[in-house]
């Protein structure tokens, strides 16, 4: 990945069966056993294209390294910008990739920018769209993760769920049955590959937390960091916790920046571990080793369930139900006293994994074989 001479647009990209599509840190944990599984599989050639959506090139490298994932095939260079702005750059980029390439199909993962646009060029343009982590709702059009995930399901061919909730989501929306599989949680299939190997990574701690009871903390979503009103809610929130145990908040650079920016930055090093952002081996061994985790993030209320670490979503809604019905998970929000009290029962409670269908480190596998079910073998191209 090459910041300066990034191949733009797919110039000189062969053609390919599938379209493996990645752009930004969320992305990466699910594309990573997806590429792998298509390539163990052997039938059908894949390009893996990367839109530059994560645009600090170094934390990329570092995601890549961590998840064995080779160079992409073709960097469509996005960069950062409004959503308008990311997203129509990454359209553009991509419908020219899609001239030259001719993939047979196109796969995108969770709900950013990037799953968007390429979904609706490759449907404008004729190309069927596969669309893994299908169905899953907050129920809130204000989070523009929720208008990805609805408008690329409207758009998809094949509609690979997590969970049973996501298959009754779109079942309720009037999507076709024949058109969904599912086929459970690429997310886990990286989690489980990982585990090992992120318990052994060179602790991030500092010397005093090694061996520590410590809450590992992690918020990046607009409505919690971009505001003084609610990020000063949620600097109370973390120093109220600080004096029940430790806190480690790796700080995503826009948390960082929001923090820095209505001074607020000094007065949560006062009582919290503010690390900077880790890799995915970093961070996961961070989380293995934690008692309970804040987040605002989707895909961390998945680990953590599937580990059995206690969890409080720093939100008023998820798009992952089954993790606050497997009891695992607790939706908070910025409320001081129900953040106080979960905490309370999370300190408290036995550590249990919750147990989800398909949630077994296989879910990339089952997806290369129906995609080779769809791509009949007479018909796949050697690659």
């Amino acid at each position: 990945m090459d910041n300066g001479n990034a191949e733009k647009s797919g110039s000189h990209a062969p053609s390919v069966d599938v379209a493996l599509v990645c752009g930004a840190r969320p992305n990466f944990m699910k594309v990573a056993p997806l590429h792998r599984a298509i390539a163990t599989a052997g039938r059908l050639s894949q390009a893996l294209v990367h839109t530059g959506q994560h645009h600090d090139f170094e934390m990329s490298r570092v995601f890549f390294r961590d998840l064995e994932l080779p160079e992409p095939d073709v960097h469509l260079g996005a960069g950062s910008g409004t959503h308008a702005q990311q997203t129509a750059r990454i359209m553009v980029a991509f419908e020219e990739y899609l001239a030259i390439a001719s993939p047979r199909i196109v796969v995108v993962v969770g709900d950013v920018n990037s799953t968007l646009a390429c979904g609706l060029v490759a449907a404008k343009s004729g190309v069927p769209v596969a669309h893994v982590e299908a169905g899953l709702r907050s129920f809130d059009r204000s989070m523009p993760e929720e208008i990805n995930r609805v408008a690329t399901d409207t758009l998809s061919s094949v509609l690979y769920t997590t969970c049973d909730d996501g298959t009754r989501n779109l079942i309720r929306e009037g999507i076709a049955a024949d058109s969904i599989r599912q086929v459970g949680n690429v997310m886990i299939d990286s989690l489980f590959r990982y585990r090992a190997a992120a318990a052994a990574y060179p602790s991030a701690l500092p010397e005093s937390l090694r061996g520590e009871r410590y809450a590992l903390v992690t918020l990046h979503r607009p409505y919690n960091v971009d505001g003084p009103d609610a990020l000063d809610n949620v600097v109370r929130i973390l120093e109220e916790t600080s004096r029940r145990l430790s806190v480690v908040f790796p700080v995503h650079p826009r948390t960082r920046k929001s923090l820095e920016r209505f001074g607020l930055l000094n007065r949560l090093a006062a009582a919290v571990c503010l690390l900077p952002s880790q890799s995915y081996l970093s961070f996961l061994g961070l989380m293995l080793a934690a008692t309970v985790v804040l987040t605002d993030s989707g895909g961390i209320q998945e680990e953590t369930t599937a580990l059995g670490i206690p969890c409080l979503t720093m939100r008023e809604n998820t798009e992952r139900p089954v993790t606050v019905e497997l009891g695992t998970n607790e939706v908070v929000g910025l409320d001081r006293a129900r953040v106080g009290a979960a905490l309370e029962r999370a300190l408290n409670g036995r550590r249990r994994p919750g147990v989800v269908p398909g949630w077994d480190g296989r879910a990339a596998e089952r997806i290369a074989v129906d995609l080779m079910l769809r791509l009949s073998p007479s018909e796949v191209r050697n690659g």
